[in-house]
């Protein structure tokens, strides 16, 4: 076998290879012997097909067949014995593919780039210094009485927070637009669902009355026939009902499976759940800014290869998501776009943690393994069998380990990183938009 190896631009390499005539002949030749041994011909008795009609019928054929098995074979021979790392699957052009002649081919293909970490300290993370306090708990409460919460008809007028069935009907400039009119639609007042100004015009309205209200449609409206525009809508009410917030007591405790201690074994349950909810969160908040750190630092030649396979796996983790809401089969193909700049960070961010794991000689850490299980098992009910399930079933403690060792890169980073503590509330780390 020789080989020759050719940058040809960026990342790309070529390789020619030769691969003597005789090694591809003699298994040319040993192919169509099997076949005249097996295959049944009209006119001939079974093993007695003559070599020129074996030949003529799948001499091409199997000559491509066995180009393509060697081609391959000699491309990872190639590839090894001149210690080149490919990124992405190579594309094969064979150049000359005769008999009593040498199979001559190219290999085009990407490479890994060669990175170089620069300097860790000058990242800068701001790492969120929390606690979860009795106000933050009881406020965890009054979100959990109303997610409970029952509704009572009433005849009062209605105000925020009143749940009200209702029919409307919208026009614009004087006409009916789709998907602008409702029978029987229930409306809790102050959730927002609708466009600025529609529940606030309605709220002091009582059942049987109508009214006429006007509204405009955000210009930022996911309907682009409606941005932007006035639209009238009539409303009557049929119903108004106000919410009824249960009361924290033993019999609320049994709501979220706390048959024993009552609130108390509730409240420490929560704050137990809120703890471990809020350490992640900031965990992931410290990470990202590790992450984004890493890749402002550095400048990254990335294998199109490598973002194209990338591409795909978002792609099919989209489809996955839709398919529980649409039918499969009437679902578009995604374009690559949508998922470009995600695929091209999540390559970047792979290589260069990558770099860190093989400049620190990291190892995968058991205990944090361990840890991450433990961690992920304790929201469940029953979390001894969780662990057992994470650590018996390789393919998700093959992705625990994957994940130890990434957060084991992470530290490597912070710890060489500018880091500065900063004062937050729980909201601040839980609900950063506010919403």
């Amino acid at each position: 076998m020789q080989v020759s190896v050719e940058t040809t631009q960026g990342l790309e390499r070529r390789l020619t290879i030769s691969v003597p005539a005789e090694s591809v002949d003699v298994e040319v030749k040993n192919r169509l012997r099997h076949i005249a041994k097996t295959q049944r011909i009209n006119g001939f008795r079974p093993g007695k097909v003559p070599p020129s009609v074996i030949q003529k019928r799948y001499g091409k054929s199997v000559r491509q067949e066995v180009a393509g098995e060697l081609m391959q074979r000699n491309f990872v021979d190639a590839i090894v014995a001149e210690k080149i790392n490919p990124a992405g699957r190579p594309n094969f052009v064979a150049k000359s593919n005769e008999e009593g002649k040498a199979l001559e081919f190219e290999a085009t293909f990407e490479v890994y780039p060669e990175i170089k970490l620069n300097d860790l300290g000058a990242i800068k993370v701001e790492k969120p210094k929390v606690e979860v306090t009795d106000k933050d708990l009881e406020e965890m409460f009054v979100t959990l009485q109303n997610q409970h919460k029952t509704w009572k008809e009433n005849k009062r007028k209605s105000k925020k927070g009143d749940k009200l069935t209702i029919d409307f009907t919208g026009r614009i400039d004087g006409e009916d637009f789709e998907g602008g009119k409702a029978e029987g639609f229930e409306l809790e007042l102050g959730a927002g669902r609708m466009i600025p100004g529609f529940e606030t015009d309605i709220i002091g309205m009582k059942v049987g009355e109508e009214k006429t209200i006007k509204v405009t449609f955000p210009d930022d409206y996911h309907a682009e026939n409606l941005k932007g525009k006035e639209a009238e809508f009539d409303i009557i009410i049929h119903k108004t009902e106000g919410p009824v917030v249960p009361n924290v007591d033993e019999e609320f405790a049994k709501l979220f499976g706390v048959e024993e201690g009552g609130v108390e074994a509730l409240r420490e349950e929560v704050s137990k759940n809120m703890s471990r909810e809020l350490t992640q969160a900031v965990k992931a908040k410290v990470k990202e800014q590790v992450i984004d750190g890493l890749l402002e630092a550095h400048d990254v030649e990335i294998p199109a290869s490598l973002i194209a396979q990338e591409v795909d796996v978002l792609r099919q983790q989209a489809m996955q998501r839709f398919s529980g809401q649409m039918d499969p089969n009437n679902l578009p193909e995604l374009p690559a776009e949508m998922f470009e700049e995600q695929a091209k960070k999540r390559v970047k961010t792979g290589l260069l943690l990558g770099e860190v794991i093989k400049v620190n000689e990291l190892k995968v850490d058991e205990n944090k393994v361990n840890e991450l299980i433990a961690s992920a098992a304790s929201a469940y009910e029953d979390p001894k069998e969780v662990i057992e399930y994470y650590t018996t079933n390789k393919e998700l403690n093959q992705q625990m380990q994957n994940v130890a060792l990434e957060e084991q890169a992470v530290e490597v980073v912070l710890a060489s990183a500018k880091v500065k503590e900063k004062k937050a509330s729980f909201k601040d780390i839980m609900n950063p938009e506010g919403k």
